[in-house]
């Protein structure tokens, strides 16, 4: 029997680790706060997962570019964003046992300020006033550490599409609506991250400004809003997140970032509460104000001039690959025994296919499953296994989320059959061994991307 529920943060974590998915970082040196490593599973899903993006959304679309910018810019970048004077949390401090929280965290707001409980880690209740944090981690350019040589560590990947938004049009085709994407990671001097692989200083991000027209009215920006929130929504349901788990969430006016019009979050039912997962946001023309004096963009046909305004959806890939892992885990009661398995989409396991030998002291077998095994390979990802017996192998394969395993038999040396054995069911079929590429090709095709 299935049961269907959110594993709780401590089996999810052990397993991730086992596995090969996430492990802390600097682990040996006692490791660091809220740093984590992605390891050889890890790497696979999430690569998966930028690329499963990357073509969805630029290759496969007319009116999408990509772009790859600095991760250090100019300072003046920030200047002009807003992000040096206002990208900042209110930060507290315990007097008793100087424990660091945000305010907005763990406080509610009163008047111009904040109404703190008793503080979580020792129970007292004497706080410092609260004072404005700076999110951006701060860096030296050249041999001297001194004012003139700072530099920072990119807080997001927008700004780097904004400032190269004239070189894009420029040096391409693209017209008015057009969207410039881009994967890459952002740092942010956190206050308090945690929650494993949710909230962490250093995270990477798949984002998108989209650029319209300046609208005539509210309509002509709210159809291009409401393509996006579909778009989002249509990509939910790729990676596999029941609907149920997600929700939409309409940021109130009161609570907008000062550049918003219109935001509205999709939240996640993480085994630590709901939780932001994706944002959309409707950015005006505050960017391209912010850091072109003149209008960046000429009308080809009429010769206006004028500032776009911004669509932006966001995905953030560790929340994405942490909703997956989490979505994906499965327990089934078989035979009074509990096997554990990732449902994960064919196309997003780290590994296509596993193949084995029947008995690994057997040369003629693992002759056999060697040759199937690099013809695969040379196809997709799969992985080899001649560990134990035939039935841990299964457990191992499941537990990563390897939607087929394939054993080569003793009946294989006479009609070149194998088993086939799927991942969520546990049936097992024979299958002609020239049939497997095509066989896999087929069951793992990613789903046709939406008609524009």
């Amino acid at each position: 029997m299935e049961v269907r529920k959110l594993p709780d943060m401590e089996t999810l974590v052990s397993l991730a680790k086992r596995r090969g998915f996430v492990f802390p970082g600097s682990e040996i040196y006692g490791g660091l706060a809220n740093s984590w490593d992605y390891g050889p599973l890890g790497v696979e899903l999430r690569n998966n997962l930028k690329n499963l993006w990357w073509n969805r959304f630029v290759r496969q679309r007319h009116d999408v570019v990509g772009l790859e910018a600095a991760l250090i810019m100019n300072p003046k970048v920030w200047e002009a964003s807003g992000h040096t004077a206002t990208f900042s949390d209110p930060l507290v401090e315990c007097k008793s046992c100087h424990g660091r929280f945000r305010a907005d965290n763990i406080g509610e707001p009163e008047g111009d300020g904040w109404k703190l409980p008793a503080c979580p880690h020792c129970g007292k209740q004497d706080w410092t006033e609260p004072r404005q944090f700076n999110l951006m981690l701060k860096t030296f350019l050249g041999p001297a550490e001194e004012a003139a040589n700072v530099a920072y560590l990119r807080p997001e990947t927008a700004q780097g599409m904004f400032v190269d938004f004239k070189n894009v049009v420029d040096s391409t085709r693209v017209r008015v609506p057009f969207g410039i994407a881009q994967v890459g990671k952002a740092f942010r001097n956190e206050i308090t991250p945690g929650n494993y692989i949710f909230r962490t200083r250093e995270f990477e991000q798949m984002e998108i400004e989209y650029f319209i027209k300046p609208p005539a009215a509210d309509a002509e920006w709210e159809l291009a809003f409401e393509l996006w929130r579909k778009a989002m929504h249509d990509w939910v349901e790729l990676i596999g997140l029941e609907k149920g788990n997600v929700h939409e969430l309409e940021v109130a006016a009161d609570e907008l970032a000062h550049y918003s019009k219109r935001t509205i979050d999709l939240e996640y039912d993480f085994p630590f509460g709901r939780k932001e997962l994706y944002g959309l946001a409707y950015r005006t023309d505050f960017d391209l104000k912010s850091h072109f004096a003149e209008p960046p963009y000429r009308d080809p046909e009429t010769g206006e001039t004028y500032y776009p305004h911004v669509i932006e959806p966001t995905w953030g890939v560790d929340r994405t690959m942490l909703a997956v892992l989490c979505d994906a885990y499965r327990e089934v009661e078989e035979d009074g025994k509990k096997r554990v398995y990732l449902a994960l989409k064919p196309y997003l396991a780290p590994y296509r296919a596993a193949v084995f030998p029947l008995l690994a002291n057997k040369p003629e077998l693992v002759t056999f499953a060697k040759s199937l095994y690099g013809t695969l390979l040379a196809k997709f990802p799969v992985a080899w296994d001649d560990r134990g017996n035939v039935g841990k192998r299964y457990f191992a394969q499941d537990e990563i989320g390897t939607p087929w395993c394939i054993t080569v038999d003793f009946q294989t040396l006479e009609d070149s059959t194998v088993t086939v054995r799927d991942r969520d069911t546990g049936e097992q079929r024979r299958v002609v061994s020239a049939d497997l590429p095509a066989m896999l090709e087929e069951l793992s095709a990613v789903p046709a991307a939406p008609v524009l």
